[in-house]
């Protein structure tokens, strides 16, 4: 007798995600915004476009995409101490933050982007669950519609600089079960917990995963891998549903 998936406490079945809304244009002074809701997760995704890059890349041709991330005080259950306060950015932070940067790196081309640099900002506004995946899946937005302008403008003239989509999602396992798009409650209690970003095409731009009480087999992780290719395909559809006059 084939045993039914457990019931997940917002009645969501293993595969689906929560419910996304989008709202571009979010941010009146950036380049590029959105912010975008993952369940009750919320962050804005801001992309500022400046004429100089680090100086590593000076004289070279070409550009950089780097990002800040941050959570608000009482975007959690309990305040958290500004990172600003204590003098330092946590771990967690520098770790998201250079995550952000890569995947959106991954999917654009730095020389066409020329010697300027986009500043992604992730701002959390509240959480529960899966903040990096939104700040990726959203920023990707806010970053094509900065370098939209860049072409209004007269900025560049060649491209195209994106070269595909991307977008994140988390996938774990709870009572046995696989299940993708973690919400905090779940995220806190799963025995697998794995981050997976991807491009439109389908490839790998990170998968980090992590086993918190005993090890999975590759049987469990192709599992996962199976429900992270199923809700990055739903992401990047919705995000080709806001942009795809922008791009193809």
């Amino acid at each position: 007798m084939k045993r039914s998936a457990p019931k997940r406490a917002d009645g969501r079945r293993p595969v689906e995600l929560r419910p996304i809304k989008v709202k571009r244009d979010y941010m009146k002074f950036a380049e590029g915004s959105c912010l975008i809701e993952v369940g009750n997760t919320k962050v804005i995704c801001t992309a500022s476009v400046e004429n100089k890059v680090p100086s590593f890349l000076a004289g070279k041709g070409r550009g950089w995409i780097t990002s800040e991330y941050g959570m608000l005080p009482r975007s959690c259950h309990t305040r958290t101490v500004r990172e600003a306060s204590r003098g330092k950015l946590g771990g967690r932070t520098q770790e998201i933050q250079r995550l952000i940067g890569r995947s959106l790196r991954a999917i654009s081309d730095m020389e066409l982007l020329g010697e300027r640099t986009i500043w992604i900002d992730c701002d959390v506004i509240q959480a529960d669950g899966g903040t990096r995946c939104a700040s990726i899946t959203g920023s990707f937005l806010a970053l094509v519609d900065a370098i939209k302008k860049l072409y209004d403008d007269g900025s560049i003239i060649s491209g195209p600089i994106i070269k595909d989509y991307v977008a994140a999602v988390s996938v774990g396992i709870i009572g046995g079960t696989p299940i993708c798009d973690l919400n905090y409650e779940e995220d806190s209690q799963a025995e697998v917990d794995m981050n997976v970003i991807m491009t439109g095409s389908g490839s790998f731009v990170e998968v980090q995963g992590t086993a918190e009480r005993k090890p999975f087999t590759g049987a469990e992780m192709d599992r996962l891998m199976g429900l992270a290719r199923k809700g990055i395909s739903r992401l990047v559809a919705i995000q080709k549903k806001e942009i795809g006059k922008i791009l193809p």
